[in-house]
């Protein structure tokens, strides 16, 4: 197992730490989904970086029919590499990774939010994690906010599990009214003693269109913190800075928008101006002396 620095935040797999024994492996649930949690598809976008970065395998699916309703979530037919045309149905695959240099294994999940039978859905996702020996979940969203384009954006990291709030030093969600499946997979992951929290990237409401880099590289950023793994994210940075470029000549030739992202600004500087000097300015420092120790 890698040692970590004591000033570092502490990451997911501190929580399953064993001195006595040391080679342990911990396995993460890693899961996100597209559709009404996923503004921008930054949270879909992310697992699927995270799963072609490292090399992940499928090793199951959730059966189709019996949670989506096909006239809303519709079935696409494309044409595979041996030029024949399949039809693609919406499904829920379940793949696995590993993390190189690291005693974590990731167990990923990224479907179709589900048209029906949420509970048993989600029940059925909660079952695979205890037969895959899970020792944590966690649930990966995104949604659309009154925040500007051209400030760092905000991710959430909240949980409902006393054990999890007091090891990452998250708090616990205050959010209350209509949900996704992100929230009934979060109580039903902590109905079956399975340690659950979530990370939710803050997209702009108004560039809320698919893609967003700069949402995904958010997210996939608070990962590496989560997990203590690195990720080459240096592409999708230059993604990110080109998108930024772009909305920033979208909203200069509205003075409406213009004016709108000047006054979202101020807020979210207002705001930021008590923690300028202290750790969010640390945690930046960090992730760039992460990043320089690995280009060396």
């Amino acid at each position: 197992m890698n040692t970590f620095d004591e000033s570092q935040p502490r990451g997911v797999r501190d929580l399953f730490q064993d001195a006595s024994d040391p080679t342990r492996r911990v396995t993460i649930m890693l899961a996100a989904f597209e559709g009404w949690n996923d503004a921008g598809e930054a949270a879909s976008d992310a697992l699927r970086f995270v799963g072609r970065y490292l090399g992940s395998e499928k090793i199951s699916t959730i059966d189709a029919d019996e949670f989506y309703d096909f006239q809303f979530t519709r079935p696409l037919i494309k044409r595979n590499a041996a030029g024949q045309r399949r039809i693609k149905w919406p499904t829920t695959k379940i793949s696995r990774a590993s993390v190189p240099n690291s005693n974590i294994d990731l167990i990923l999940v990224h479907g179709v939010e589900p048209s029906y039978k949420w509970r048993a859905y989600t029940a059925e996702l909660v079952a695979s994690a205890k037969e895959l020996k899970v020792d944590c979940i966690v649930l990966v969203g995104a949604l659309l906010a009154d925040v500007p384009h051209s400030r760092p954006i905000p991710v959430t990291v909240t949980s409902d599990d006393d054990l999890v709030r007091e090891s990452l030093d998250v708090e616990p969600s205050t959010y209350e009214g209509p949900i996704g499946i992100v929230g009934v997979l979060a109580e039903v992951g902590l109905l079956a003693d399975i340690p659950t929290l979530s990370l939710w990237a803050a997209v702009p409401h108004y560039v809320g269109q698919s893609p967003s880099p700069k949402a995904q590289l958010a997210l996939l950023n608070r990962l590496e913190e989560l997990l203590q793994v690195s990720l080459e994210t240096q592409l999708l940075s230059e993604e990110s800075e080109a998108w930024e470029r772009g909305v920033d000549e979208l909203a200069t030739e509205d003075p409406e928008v213009a004016a709108y992202v000047r006054q979202l600004e101020e807020a979210k500087d207002t705001v930021d101006l008590p923690e300028a000097s202290g750790e969010s300015i640390a945690r930046e420092f960090e992730r760039y002396l992460k990043k320089r120790r690995r280009e060396q």
